[in-house]
């Protein structure tokens, strides 16, 4: 995929709405640029298998999905998406991303403005944001100015539940094991009885042939569905993984673990060399449901 040339800070000020309007980065790189191409490729991902939640969400639910382009990665989202709408419709989204720039703090939480995409304009729950705030989740917009992992997830939610559908873009590192699971009982604090979800944004393995990066997927994946979030934090560092959303999806176990959404299941796995045929060095990609028997 050619990267896409922009601003560094694609941010501007519109002074009708008094909120900061955040342009796209990822579009026309990792997905459409158009409102009509974008969603006929998502239509096209969902195929006949897109659902139309009929009931709103009255708990939290979680998902682990991928932030590849879509012609890579789409199906498996699509697949995780596709969970999280017979669920219910939720109310509002919390995005974990990865962070691969290395910009702002371990943690880093954006409290106003609106997110733009072609299929339109995503405000921030500043109210539900401005509650995360703590010695671990800090303001720190500047985080997001190039990062694209929590952006992908946006089209998606839009297409299923509404343009405006509110969230709240949380852009993690890997800090210590003990901050990324306060952070996900701050965050499981906040959200307790509410309906919404919370989605750790995150590709597997990286530039490994399929079958290594396989194994080493299942490892990490194992520890994920038992929802052992110490002992997939410790085989990150152990293995050296390079899972690159793996702070965001301890945070995620942990909001799991703590509300009793312990229900996981794996919904879908692949690798790019899935689609393009050459297995010699690939990217791994899954989706993981996260519910609970309230949920049905």
């Amino acid at each position: 995929m050619s990267r896409l040339l922009r601003p560094a800070y694609p941010w501007r000020y519109n002074t009708n709405t008094m909120n900061h309007v955040r342009e796209p980065l990822a579009a026309g790189a990792y997905y459409p640029g158009n409102r009509t191409s974008l969603s006929n490729e998502i239509s096209d991902l969902f195929g006949e298998s897109t659902i139309i939640a009929k009931a709103t969400l009255t708990y939290p639910c979680g998902l682990i999905a991928p932030h590849a382009g879509y012609p890579f990665s789409g199906p498996v989202a699509a697949t995780g998406y596709s969970a999280l709408a017979s669920l219910g419709k939720p109310r509002w989204a919390i995005i974990l991303g990865a962070n691969h720039t290395g910009l702002g703090a371990p943690i880093s939480i954006m409290t106003s403005g609106v997110w733009r995409t072609p299929l339109g304009d995503a405000p921030i729950a500043s109210d539900l944001a401005h509650q995360l705030i703590s010695g671990e989740i800090e303001a720190s917009p500047g985080a997001f100015s190039r990062e694209h992992s929590i952006e992908v997830q946006l089209p998606f939610l839009q297409f299923l539940f509404g343009s405006a559908i509110p969230f709240v873009p949380i852009c993690v590192m890997l800090p210590p094991f003990s901050e990324l699971v306060q952070a996900g009982e701050k965050i499981a604090e906040a959200i307790q009885g509410k309906g919404g979800v919370v989605i750790a944004s995150s590709d597997f393995t990286h530039y490994q042939p399929h079958k290594i990066a396989s194994q080493l997927d299942r490892e990490a994946i194992d520890r994920i569905l038992a929802l052992d979030s110490k002992g997939f934090y410790h085989l990150l560092a152990e293995r050296h993984l390079s899972i690159c959303g793996g702070g965001a999806i301890v945070i995620l176990m942990t909001v799991a673990q703590t509300l009793n959404v312990n229900t996981a299941r794996l919904l879908s796995y692949s690798t790019s060399g899935d689609v393009t045929g050459d297995r010699s060095s690939v990217v791994g990609y899954a989706s993981i449901c996260f519910s609970g028997s309230i949920h049905g």
